[in-house]
């Protein structure tokens, strides 16, 4: 499973502000995800957090001084950390660090090795509100993004000084998502468009009530994230789901069955290929109501159906990947191999929502994969994400026969 992290080499330079404690949750996740961690602390981080909090975290000297060394076989620290990073994320970035990175200044070890580097730059803002809106400031942030640096957040929220305003730091698990899609950039999709979707659609009955499903989304997403960290333009179509957007990723949210054919007939017009996740509810209402429908009315209610869209068979795209998902509760094999051959799918994805580790709200599936060609996977239970990269890895190889 292609992992855009694992073995990385990622420096993390962080700045003097009390958005430090969210610096070490960040550099504990990359280095959990397998990364190669090296932090440059400036001389206002350590009076909020020590560099041995770092140090125990990747099991790598922190550097806190322009001619120290990071590893003792690296020489000038800031230097060779500078050569090897595969990205540069600086978190918190304070106002102070950021000016002086927008004129050049190389008066610190972190400071240094930004001018030094030439991996891809993701500066993270963390200060007062007031601060973040001074014209000096948005100059600033200015000069940087026009020198091709990410400039991601800062939010809306509470903040040290006791004030609420655009200045908060992003979480951890958002800052992680931007080091993915940087990374990302080149992988094995890049420069093809993946359009995705997801959830359960939901079809009205009257303003309160509706007919949908059990589906969460999260198949979608996962199988978003990971296009999206193969290097993939990806577009997720998203019905009624609570999850967040995933970060480089372009969210189209719908309602009805109707709303999502639209969108994914729109978006495949330059797609290469489309992975229908989503479960899109087969009926809907023959009659919505206007008003809501009060239960006196009658002791008995009727609610008369109709088929909604077929979105996978009624589109015509002619050289579009198209893999669908079959939930089933029984013949689980027969269903999916009709679904295949009916829809006109290259490849389709049976998981058994009888299963109580797997399916419908679960971090997890387990799926057989059926191909176009007869050919037939049965893959075991594995995270949504992992399934979403042996999906793709399908994809790909679809993709290139139709080059």
């Amino acid at each position: 499973m292609p992992n855009p992290l694992k073995c990385k080499s990622i420096a993390v330079g962080v700045s003097g502000s009390i958005a430090c404690y969210k610096a070490v949750d960040l550099v504990s996740k990359l280095t959990q995800a397998g990364a190669l961690v090296d932090v440059i602390m400036t001389r206002g981080a350590s009076n909020f957090v020590t560099p041995l909090s770092f140090e125990s975290i990747t099991h790598r000297r922190a550097i806190t001084g322009v001619f120290e060394a990071s590893e003792p076989e690296d020489g000038i620290g800031h230097v060779a950390v500078a050569e090897r990073a595969e990205a540069f994320v600086i978190a918190p970035a304070t106002a102070h660090t950021i000016a002086r990175m927008a004129w050049g200044f190389a008066d610190d070890a972190l400071t240094a090795a930004v001018l030094a580097t030439r991996a891809p730059v993701i500066v993270c803002p963390a200060m007062d509100g007031h601060m973040y809106e001074n014209p000096a400031t948005q100059e600033n942030i200015a000069k940087l993004k026009e020198r091709g640096m990410a400039i991601v957040g800062p939010e809306q929220g509470y903040l040290a000084s006791g004030l609420s305003g655009v200045g908060r730091m992003l979480d951890p698990e958002e800052i992680l998502g931007h080091v993915k899609f940087t990374l990302g950039c080149g992988g094995d999709l890049s420069g093809q468009k993946i359009v995705v979707s997801a959830g359960g659609t939901r079809e009205a009955i009257d303003p309160v009530r509706y007919v949908s499903n059990w589906s969460s989304g999260k198949m979608g997403y996962a199988v978003a994230e990971a296009a999206r960290d193969r290097g993939a333009d990806v577009v997720l179509v998203s019905a009624s789901v609570s999850l967040p957007d995933p970060i480089g990723v372009t969210v189209l949210r719908v309602v009805s069955a109707i709303e999502m054919r639209d969108a994914v007939a729109e978006e495949i017009k330059d797609a290469d290929a489309l992975i229908m996740a989503a479960a899109v509810a087969d009926w809907r209402p023959e009659e919505t109501f206007d008003q809501k429908l009060k239960k006196g009315i009658s002791e008995r209610w009727r609610v008369e159906l109709v088929r909604t869209p077929d979105i996978v068979a009624d589109l015509g795209c002619d050289g579009l990947v198209k893999v669908g998902f079959a939930a089933e509760s029984q013949n689980l094999q027969a269903n999916a191999l009709k679904k295949l051959l009916g829809k006109g799918l290259d490849l389709v994805a049976a998981n058994d929502i009888t299963d109580q580790d797997a399916g419908f709200g679960a971090d997890d599936n387990r799926v057989v994969l059926m191909g176009h060609d007869g050919e037939v996977e049965e893959l075991e239970l594995m995270s949504k994400y992992e399934l979403g990269h042996r999906i793709l890895d399908r994809v790909v190889a679809l993709v290139k026969d139709r080059d």
